[in-house]
């Protein structure tokens, strides 16, 4: 009897000990890494499947085992996942069950258009392109915003993504980062704002945002416009002319241009431009409702990002014939 329970013991040692070596051995893979995606709801023996079909060696039968055995079957994550080489049966399933997708990130700039924005997500390596084939309106109705002008509507940031992920979910997320912006600032908004709505504070945003590179002047430049406005001044910007020309626009802003009418044209048109022009950074966000106490109804660029700033027409073409004509 004793002779059998010894051979029974070290039957269940060495079985143990081959599980123990087969959870530690790296899998066998066709190449440096593979990618494996699992979608919602796939079963753990659906998950074993998938990896075993990826392009690693790996038995299903055994893996989907291991999977139950361990006892965090029911906690593997869907997702888009790059297994590397060297990766053994246990880092596997530890990688899984933490949900460590394989990420790629997409930076959205201030200032860019949702033309420019839509381009860099053409560009985007393994993003998939859901909107491709959609117009802009169509793009919008598909992230519940019919109707609804999509410039200026996404909050420029860098993005993470997993490989394979839809274009349409990092755009939701960035038009609710800038819902979230919006309405943090528009709370910050100077009691006697003559902004009537968030629109109109993303709108000038944009504006501001085009205007300036430079942090320090931008709650400056925010004060001109809002004096403007408050007096009923034309806003005459260049940027929204440039706006409303669209691809027509050469890179050379001609005085026919600044008096062809277009809705953006504020050198035609009173008051704000009926959107923004832009996607307009936190900071600009700030200016917009916050903008410096200033006199100042007129600026000039220097040429070196920063602003001249006058409070009298015959300063501020003081400033042109000094900063502008000679250039």
């Amino acid at each position: 009897m004793g002779r059998f329970l010894l051979i029974f013991v070290l039957l269940v040692s060495g079985l143990a000990g081959a599980a123990f070596w087969w959870l530690e051995r790296p899998l066998p893979m066709s190449s440096d890494s593979v990618d494996v995606s699992i979608d919602p709801r796939t079963s753990a023996r659906g998950v074993a499947d998938v990896v075993a079909r990826s392009g690693i060696e790996v038995s299903p039968l055994l893996l989907h085992a291991w999977f139950r055995l361990s006892g965090d079957a029911r906690q593997i994550r869907a997702g888009s996942y790059e297994i590397e080489r060297g990766t053994t049966p246990r880092s596997l399933l530890r990688k899984l069950v933490r949900g460590e997708e394989s990420l790629r990130s997409l930076t959205l700039v201030e200032g860019w258009t949702f033309r420019q924005l839509r381009e860099a997500l053409a560009r985007a390596p393994d993003l998939r392109k859901d909107t491709a084939a959609l117009s802009d309106a169509a793009v919008m109705e598909q992230l519940g915003r019919m109707h609804q002008h999509p410039e200026g509507r996404f909050f420029p940031d860098t993005y993470s993504y997993a490989k394979g992920s839809s274009d349409l979910k990092l755009l939701a997320l960035a038009l609710r980062t800038m819902d979230r912006h919006l309405q943090a600032a528009w709370q910050r908004r100077a009691p006697d704002s003559p902004l009537r709505t968030p629109e109109e504070a993303l709108a000038l945003a944009s504006i501001v945002e085009k205007e300036t590179g430079i942090d320090a002047d931008r709650t400056l430049i925010a004060g001109v416009f809002i004096n403007r406005l408050r007096l009923g001044m034309m806003l005459q910007t260049d940027p929204t002319v440039i706006y409303g020309m669209g691809q027509q626009f050469d890179g050379n802003l001609r005085k026919k241009d600044l008096q062809t009418d277009t809705p953006w044209n504020t050198y035609t048109r009173a008051g704000l431009p009926p959107t923004p022009i832009a996607m307009p950074g936190r900071q600009s966000l700030i200016a917009a409702v916050e903008p410096a106490a200033t006199k100042a109804l007129y600026f000039v660029a220097r040429g070196d990002g920063s602003s001249v700033f006058s409070t009298s027409l015959d300063a501020h073409n003081r400033a042109v014939n000094q900063y502008q004509r000679k250039r």
